[in-house]
């Protein structure tokens, strides 16, 4: 899929029907949030190019991954309290004053992490169980 604003949203929906096939809604809040979160990563490291999707399931649970051409693995930004003094409301910087989606993966997640791809790039993953 291109990478753009619109990625997280167009995994949402693709997912959504596999996750009503297999019997998984219960978790689909969990799994659309780590979508999101790793497809907006894969977004910023690599704008302008194409990244790749997958929710496939096994016997342990459903599997959400995503590749990006960058060879560079995620790093989690260090969680800063925001207050009113320092959350920046700019238009600049409107959307800019996360940095809790790596965690917030991790907390949600049976596993998770990333593997470089032999061919490029890598993929970032997560397993949930249902």
């Amino acid at each position: 899929m291109p990478t753009s604003t619109a990625a997280p949203g167009l995994a949402r929906t693709l997912t959504k029907t596999r996750l009503h096939n297999w019997g998984y809604m219960h978790i689909s809040d969990d799994v659309f949030l780590i979508a999101s979160e790793l497809i907006a990563n894969a977004v910023a490291a690599t704008p302008g190019e194409e990244i790749r999707y997958q929710c496939s399931r096994d016997t342990t649970g459903v599997l959400i991954a995503v590749w990006d051409a960058s060879p560079e693995p995620p790093q989690a930004r260090p969680i800063v309290e925001l207050t009113l003094d320092t959350l920046d409301v700019s238009k600049k910087h409107w959307d800019d004053n996360g940095g809790r989606g790596l965690p917030l993966v991790a907390a949600l997640a049976a596993s998770c992490g990333h593997t470089p791809d032999p061919t490029g790039g890598k993929w970032v993953w997560a397993r949930l169980k249902p």
